[in-house]
């Protein structure tokens, strides 16, 4: 009689414990107002990203999504790139300039007409310079990852002009992944704060390290991930010279705080991986200084740079990319005589 009454309780408490998960799980999708950074990247991982075949790309986009996350629309064209529809092949007089780059080119909160890449397309239209300005950015990835990108497909685009939109986190390794890995994702919103929770609480605790010196951490002299990265833009900018492309680096700031940036020695680094390539180099920070830095967020726990910021970076490329735009729109009329 006695095992069964505390068999009666073993199973009474674990009906209890799942009823207070399901209705904890409940209460959270109940407030989900789709703008908490942790759920939306979760739910931009199961419906948005798929493992990629090579390894050294790690995930792309599925071709032809759509969804919404972080408050926008978002939409995957017929090749999974976050832009409308381009031919490989080229059609008319159109300079095609290629963004390279993870979630900050990507336009993660931002809308798609709101990204520097499609602001750049309407800024050189305004000035009678036709331009095709394809936005490959996918969020998480790594300067090894865009390279390869371009390596696997961009270079099929035959662009005059590819910038390769460099952030602080870009010397991280590649993730790995078993298969499907990211489809298994079980859909659990409380798994995922839960996760983001103990997280924070690590950091907190000093288990793990904060994110400015995690960030600088990455590009140590000794850093293999970022000896990696340097080999992987000397690689782009090999192949660039080889086939006439014209390629940029520009360094996108971290927008915690613009205005006592602690992270110049990781531009410093890229910077004189540019000049040994004889790339030329943007500093995008000084554009993005005028502001306090929440009027450049997405939202306020999220610091991925909203419309205005934006647009303050593509002030920043405009600059340098008219006269290269100019000079590639010039060569290719002559070519065309």
């Amino acid at each position: 009689m006695r095992s069964l009454d505390r068999a009666y309780s073993f199973l009474l408490t674990l009906v209890s414990i799942a009823v207070c998960l399901a209705g904890f799980e409940l209460f959270i999708r109940a407030l989900d107002d789709g703008m908490d950074f942790n759920i939306e990247q979760w739910k931009y991982a199961r419906e948005v990203k798929r493992v990629a075949d090579d390894p050294d790309l790690g995930h792309q986009h599925t071709p032809n999504v759509s969804t919404h996350l972080m408050g926008v629309d978002f939409r995957t064209n017929s090749k999974g790139l976050r832009d409308r529809e381009f031919s490989y092949e080229r059609a008319g007089s159109a300079v095609r300039i290629m963004m390279l780059g993870d979630s900050l080119t990507l336009g993660w909160g931002a809308r798609a007409e709101d990204t520097f890449s499609k602001r750049l397309e309407r800024m050189f239209a305004d000035r009678q310079v036709e331009t095709e300005v394809i936005n490959t950015g996918v969020g998480n990835y790594n300067t090894v990852m865009e390279t390869r990108f371009f390596h696997l497909e961009g270079y099929k685009y035959h662009p005059d002009i590819v910038v390769l939109n460099h952030f602080v986190n870009d010397a991280e390794p590649v993730p790995s992944y078993s298969k499907n890995e990211i489809l298994k994702t079980l859909n659990c919103y409380t798994c995922v704060i839960t996760v983001g929770a103990i997280d924070n609480l690590l950091r907190m605790m000093g288990e793990r390290p904060q994110w400015a010196e995690y960030y600088n951490g990455l590009y140590a002299e000794q850093s293999p991930a970022w000896a990696r990265a340097k080999s992987s833009i000397e690689e782009l900018a090999k192949y660039c010279r080889a086939n006439g492309i014209k390629l940029l680096i520009a360094a996108l700031p971290e927008l915690h705080n613009p205005k006592a940036y602690q992270f110049q020695g990781i531009t410093d680094r890229v910077r004189s991986v540019a000049e040994q390539e004889q790339v030329e180099f943007i500093d995008l920070l000084p554009y993005l200084q005028q502001d306090e830095p929440e009027k450049l967020w997405v939202s306020p726990p999220d610091p991925h740079p909203n419309a205005r910021a934006h647009q303050l970076i593509a002030d920043g490329l405009f600059t340098r990319l008219l006269p290269v735009a100019l000079a590639s729109a010039h060569a290719r009329a002559q070519q065309a005589k």
